[in-house]
């Protein structure tokens, strides 16, 4: 993932996490990303699908955590935001005549993988509140 959407959504989830009973405005998440409002609100339409948030409207709205930050591991916010491979994009047009050409994109994908799975363990053994907890 060469983006920063995970970056993006972690900080957002931490936000949230750290006032699991506040209703923050995409605007007022905006302001503590120094971004635009609508890039928080592209990551909290994944965050939702996710169910780790929850919406409302109006003049009282915003968005606020779905669950206990306990309940939320750090993969759980990366699947809901990730793309692509760690690693990146297999070669597009590898010549299939040349002996490694060929198999280069059947075995950087078994690599790909392995390297996903890695960083998913990885970070499903990290909790949000723990994430959280490093904030004072």
């Amino acid at each position: 993932m060469n983006n920063t959407r995970f970056a993006t959504a972690i900080h957002i989830m931490t936000l949230l996490a750290k006032d699991s009973q506040a209703w923050l405005t995409s605007d007022w998440i905006a302001g503590s990303l120094n971004v635009n409002p609508v890039i928080v609100r592209k990551e909290l339409i994944n965050l939702k699908k996710s169910a780790l948030v929850e919406s409302r409207q109006g003049k009282e709205g915003g968005v606020r955590i779905a669950k206990n930050p306990d309940e939320i591991y750090i993969s759980d916010i990366y699947e809901s935001v990730k793309n692509s491979e760690v690693l990146g994009k297999k070669n597009q047009n590898p010549n299939p005549l040349c002996t490694i050409g060929k198999d280069i994109n059947k075995n950087l994908q078994i690599l790909f993988c392995e390297t996903d799975e890695l960083v998913f363990q990885f970070l499903k053994a990290k909790k949000l509140s723990d994430f959280t907890g490093q904030f004072q």
